[in-house]
C-alpha cells in the first residue's frame, strides 16, 4: 500500500518530532512519500492550512487506496477530517504529548481534535503516558490506539577521546545533562540537589550541562555558589553529543511536567544507555517508557530535591551499580528500541 506522511516538522527542521518522522521514513518497509513545508502551509490563503487541505484532496484523487499518516493532530488532523467528510479513506493520526495536552486547553481545538480522531482508523501514540491520557479522555478510542515509541540507531559516534583532559575531570565522577535548557528538563533541581551534598562528595563530582535555551541564565546563577564544579558547555554538535555521552559516568535529566508541558519520551535516555551509562530520570510524562527503574537507571520524583540528591549519592558511591545499570540499559536499548524494529512493528499493526 502506498503511504503518504503529512507533517509540519521534518528535516532539516530540528527537534524530536522531526527526528521521529525522519526515522519512520528511513525504515518504512513499503513505499512512503513525505509531504511537508510550503505544500501544507501557504500565507496566500486566509487560513494557511487550506494549502494542506487542497494538497491532500489532490493526493486522494490520484491515490484513493493510499494510507495517509497525519503528523500533527492540529491543524493537519482538521485537514484529514474535512477530506474524510467529502469521501471516506484510511488515515492515522500521531500524538506525541504536548500536541494533545495543549489542544485540550481550548474548546474549539478540543472539538477539532475530537473530530479528527473520531474518523481516524488508528491513533499512534509516541508513548504509553499519552495513550493513557487519551483513554481516560475518550475511552471509545481505546481500540484504535497503537503505541510507537521513538527508537535508536545502534551506531555510536565518538570523536573526542581527550575530553577528560579538556574538562580537568580525571578522578571525578562526571554527571551530564544534555538538551535544550528549559525549565521542565530539571537541571535547576539537579543544581539544588548538588547544593545539599556534603563537601567530600561534592569534590568528587563534575557536572556538565550541554545545550542552550531560555533557562540558561537562571541556571548559571544557581550554579555560582556550588561546591560541586559545574561547566556549561554551550551548544554541541551531533559528534560532540556522542563524545559527551561516552565521557560521562551518569546521565541525569529529572524532567517534570509544567502546565501541561512534559517530556514525551526522552530519546537521550536511550542514547546514554546505548553508551553503557546509567540514567537518573524524572518520573513524569512518557519517560517511564524510555527508562526502566532499577534496570536501566533510576526514576525519581522530579519535584523532590532530596530524592534526586539521594539517587546521585547512591550512584556516585557505587561504580558497581553504575556498571550494572549501564550494562543492562545498553542491552535493553538494543533489544527493545531499535528504530528498524519499532517502525516495522508499527507498519504491521496499521
Amino acid at each position: 500500500m502506498k503511504t503518504f506522511l503529512l507533517t509540519l516538522e521534518y528535516l532539516p527542521f530540528k527537534g524530536g518530532v522531526a527526528n521521529y518522522y525522519s526515522h519512520l521514513v528511513k525504515y518504512w518497509p513499503g513505499e512512503i512519500k513525505v509531504v511537508t513545508g510550503p505544500e501544507l502551509l501557504q500565507k496566500k490563503y486566509l487560513i494557511p492550512w487550506l494549502a494542506a487541505f487542497f494538497k491532500l484532496k489532490a493526493i486522494l484523487k490520484k491515490n484513493p487506496a493510499a494510507l495517509i499518516l497525519i503528523g500533527q493532530v492540529l491543524p493537519l488532523g482538521t485537514v484529514a477530517w474535512l477530506n474524510y467528510l467529502i469521501k471516506p479513506y484510511k488515515y492515522a493520526v500521531f500524538l506525541h504529548g504536548m500536541d494533545f495536552s495543549f489542544a485540550l486547553k481550548t474548546g474549539h481545538k478540543t472539538y477539532l481534535m475530537d473530530k479528527a480522531l473520531a474518523k481516524a482508523d488508528k491513533i499512534i501514540c509516541a508513548n504509553s503516558y499519552v495513550a493513557d491520557l487519551l483513554k481516560k479522555w475518550r475511552p471509545a478510542y481505546t481500540s484504535k490506539i497503537l503505541i510507537a515509541n521513538p527508537g535508536i540507531d545502534d551506531q555510536v559516534v565518538v570523536t573526542d577521546t581527550l575530553l577528560r583532559e579538556k574538562y580537568h575531570s580525571t578522578g571525578k565522577t562526571i554527571l551530564l545533562s544534555l538538551g535544550r535548557l528549559v525549565e521542565r528538563k530539571g537541571v535547576d533541581y539537579v543544581l539544588k540537589a548538588l547544593a545539599l551534598l556534603d563537601d567530600e562528595l561534592s569534590d568528587q563530582i563534575l557536572y556538565l550541562v550541554a545545550g542552550t535555551g531560555e533557562a540558561e541564565k537562571r541556571l548559571k546563577s544557581l550554579a555560582l555558589n556550588l561546591k560541586t564544579q559545574v561547566i556549561f558547555t554551550g551548544e554541541v554538535s551531533e559528534p560532540e553529543k556522542w563524545a559527551l555521552l561516552d565521557l560521562c559516568d551518569i546521565f541525569i535529566m529529572p524532567a517534570r511536567e509544567i502546565n501541561g508541558d512534559f517530556e514525551g519520551f526522552g530519546i537521550v535516555y536511550l542514547e546514554a544507555n546505548l553508551c553503557g551509562k546509567p540514567v537518573i530520570a524524572g518520573r513524569s510524562g512518557g519517560v517511564s517508557d524510555a527508562v526502566s527503574h532499577n534496570e536501566s537507571g533510576l526514576l525519581v520524583d522530579p519535584e523532590d530535591i532530596s530524592e534526586i540528591g539521594a539517587a546521585i549519592k547512591n550512584l556516585v558511591a557505587s561504580k558497581t551499580e553504575q556498571e550494572r545499570l549501564g550494562t543492562q540499559g545498553r542491552q535493553r536499548a538494543l533489544a527493545d528500541f531499535k528504530w528498524s524494529n519499532q517502525i516495522t512493528k508499527l507498519y504491521n499493526d496499521l
